[in-house]
């Protein structure tokens, strides 16, 4: 996350009246409700992981053991179930 002076972005009177609360600290102001991206979109993380599940249901539809599976992508066999049993 990258610090923007509050001195460059809002109006004096507005800065002095955050200075009656607080003065010399970090503020997060969060982003307006509806605004935010959901988790993965942005990065393509959410996409990357919706291709691994269908891979690895694919690979347990062509037979491969959940064991093996868990093992190939390095997760645990209750996620393995998890994923080629949703529907």
């Amino acid at each position: 996350m990258k610090y923007t002076s509050a001195e460059n972005i809002l109006p004096k009177e507005l800065i002095e009246e955050i200075q009656r609360y607080c003065q010399g600290q970090y503020v997060y102001i969060p982003r307006e409700q509806g605004t935010r991206s959901k988790w993965g979109t942005r990065s393509g993380a959410k996409k990357e992981l919706e291709n691994r599940n269908k891979e690895i249901k694919d690979k347990f539809l062509c037979g491969e053991s959940k064991e093996s599976l868990a093992t190939d992508y390095c997760l645990s066999i209750s996620s393995i179930k998890k994923i080629v049993y949703e529907s």
